[in-house]
């Protein structure tokens, strides 16, 4: 029987993606409803060609959920805009295959015990999270459930534009920084590569998704982006994923795993590739990563406000209203100043979010 799915945020780099896996795979899915914020026209053409029915608008990812049955939501977002519809996915008992960072970097602990509860799945969307989710699936067949033979899990960096560029960023142009050298993400997604907040997300995120700790999640730059996560076990053995850099890859995991389905992409030719690279990421150049820690220490609503805070900079930035450098600058201030506070509930959650806007606005 075909699966059913939603698709929220259906124009965005990972939505079309997704829809081209659908269209490719007709007798192994169905859509029952699409939505995206702003693009009426190219939401209502994909819906046409799925067979969908479309929502535009501020409450479309809502409405869509809200209104329609699926066996899996794909939420690919941007930012704050993905909880309600997560948290109105899993009260409905879908599995969510999760491609909006900040739903856990902000929300966490209140969506994985709403998960927990209503007995659904998270899907990892990333290339990242999905490599490691890869890893452990033979792990005795544990999946994503317990962790005691994990020792480490190791995410992969491709470094974005500036992993060579010289020190001083304070010219960095919007165009140079939208330029990624591996892939082709929406505006704030690809920002967020370039300063490796991305990754940073992405460590937060693999906290709530496998139950590991913080300090037990590593980062190491791989510029090829060939090897996408790495577990390391207790013994001693490490396991990874390895394909072509092609985001298609993940999202159909996430959709089928732990089945495949077959597809015409790239195989990987390992003697044409001849080597592949690692090294530490500079934490002079990347101070984003440092910021994701000081944030996991500090509790609470404290990376709540550096998602926000992220944001509401990565946005002043796109605009042109502050200068690349000022993205670090600012989430660190909101750091700085956050007050103490649980993040796990909904309300406390928006709280947070309306006090860094206030805060960063002010």
């Amino acid at each position: 029987m075909a699966k059913k799915l939603i698709i929220l945020g259906v124009t965005g780099s990972i939505g079309r993606n997704a829809v081209d896996i659908v269209l490719s795979h007709p007798d192994e899915f169905s859509v029952t409803a699409v939505a995206a914020l702003r693009s009426k026209d190219a939401c209502e053409d994909l819906a046409r060609r799925l067979g969908a029915k479309a929502y535009v608008g501020e409450d479309a990812a809502v409405r869509a959920v809200e209104e329609n049955d699926a066996d899996i939501c794909l939420v690919a977002t941007v930012g704050l805009s993905g909880l309600k519809p997560t948290l109105a996915a899993i009260a409905k008992g879908m599995d969510i295959a999760l491609a909006t960072k900040e739903v856990m970097v902000m929300a966490g602990e209140l969506v994985t015990r709403e998960a927990r509860r209503a007995g659904v799945r998270f899907l990892p969307v990333d290339s990242e999270h999905s490599a490691v989710d890869q890893c452990l699936a033979g792990e005795r067949g544990l999946g994503l459930g317990s962790r005691s033979s994990v020792d480490r899990l190791i995410l992969t960096a491709s470094g974005g534009p500036f992993l060579d560029a010289p020190a001083d960023l304070s010219t960095v142009t919007v165009a140079q920084a939208l330029n990624h050298p591996r892939w082709k993400m929406g505006p704030k997604v690809t920002v967020d590569s370039s300063t490796m907040m991305n990754k940073g997300f992405e460590i937060l995120e693999a906290r709530w998704l496998f139950d590991v700790p913080v300090d037990r999640i590593d980062v190491v730059v791989h510029p090829e982006s060939i090897v996408h996560s790495l577990v390391t076990f207790t013994d001693g053995s490490t396991l990874a994923q390895l394909s072509p850099p092609d985001m298609r890859v993940a999202i159909q995991y996430a959709l089928t795993g732990p089945d495949r389905l077959s597809s015409e992409r790239q195989r990987l030719d390992l003697s044409a590739i001849g080597a592949l690279h690692f090294r530490a990421p500079d934490p002079v150049r990347f101070p984003c990563l440092r910021l994701v820690k000081e944030a996991c220490q500090a509790g609470g609503c404290a990376t709540a406000v550096l998602a926000a805070a992220d944001e509401w900079a990565v946005s002043a930035f796109l605009a042109g209203r502050i200068g690349y450098v000022q993205i670090a600058e600012s989430v660190e201030k909101c750091l700085s100043a956050a007050p103490q506070m649980a993040c796990d509930s909904l309300e406390a959650v928006l709280e947070a979010n309306d006090w860094t806007w206030r805060k960063l606005e002010g």
